[in-house]
């Protein structure tokens, strides 16, 4: 595994049952990973947006005397940062350098393809397959379902909320629609967390790219394939979300007999049409 400040606090959170309110805490304690073991327990209570003393029972739930015992593990498993190699990069540097260790975590998660490869057979088997992503998400799920429809035979884009996405997924579920794929990234809308409960709720396997393990689909989903994003500008970055899109479009692929006879036959159709400028 990773030695990164977010997969260690994966690694403490792993196999512990958290409450909503304390599976909220993880959640921004990965966030701000390097941060974490210098925030106070105001600070973290106001950061995940809890009361103090939540802060002190989640820690207690991990199996600590409390907050500052907590604290003080964190700063022990903490390897010393390199203050010199930190500051010879500027915001944007930094900025790039998060993503690139996000990558790497990714990488080291997909060691084990298992997840992956049941999702891939999941959405494959789905007849229609229907993606959902809103708001920040929203890019991240078309562009899976604008590559996922030249391979699969049926693909239906959720990308926009309101009362209607309720009827959407219905009608999915009657099409013969058996999963559902949602792309959940910060700051998560209320309504996606709604529209899987909804989904479950009319017998769809959910499968979710999330950007946590402890983000608030967690409890809403089948199988959960985080992929951690960037925080350091001004706007979330979010390139390991849309790798792991990729991965689950190779996965999805090698679960349908088909998809290369698809490709080609598009590819041919291009040509034809003269669609593309070589």
């Amino acid at each position: 595994m990773s030695d990164s400040p977010a997969a260690r606090l994966q690694q403490l959170f792993e196999g512990h049952r958290l409450t909503p309110t304390q599976r909220r805490i993880a959640h921004s304690m990965v966030r701000r990973a390097a941060d974490a073991p210098f925030l106070s327990s105001v600070e973290l209570a106001e950061l995940a947006g809890v009361s103090q003393p939540s802060v002190t029972r989640f820690a207690v739930a991990l199996g600590f005397d409390g907050y500052p015992a907590l604290r003080r593990h964190l700063r022990e498993v903490a390897p010393a940062e390199s203050e010199a190699g930190k500051d010879a990069y500027n915001e944007y540097q930094q900025a790039v350098q998060a993503e690139i260790e996000n990558l790497r975590h990714l990488a080291e998660l997909l060691a084990d393809p298992a997840p992956v490869e049941r999702a891939g057979r999941l959405l494959a088997a789905s007849r229609p397959l229907p993606v959902l992503g809103l708001r920040a998400a929203s890019s991240q799920a078309r562009g899976f379902a604008y590559f996922a429809a030249k391979v699969h035979p049926d693909v239906r884009l959720l990308d926009e909320g309101g009362t209607m996405l309720a009827d959407r997924i219905d009608a999915a579920r009657r099409a013969g629609a058996s999963a559902l794929l949602c792309f959940a990234l910060p700051r998560h809308p209320k309504e996606v967390v709604e529209a899987l409960a909804y989904a479950r709720s009319a017998g769809l396997t959910v499968v979710t790219v999330a950007d946590s393990a402890f983000a608030p689909v967690a409890g809403h989903s089948d199988l959960l394939i985080p992929a951690a994003v960037g925080t350091g500008l001004a706007f979330d970055t979010a390139c390991a979300p849309m790798l792991l899109g990729r991965v689950l479009l190779e996965a999805m692929c090698d679960d349908l007999p088909d998809a290369q006879a698809r490709l080609e036959e598009f590819d041919a159709r291009a040509a034809a049409r003269g669609l593309f400028v070589e």
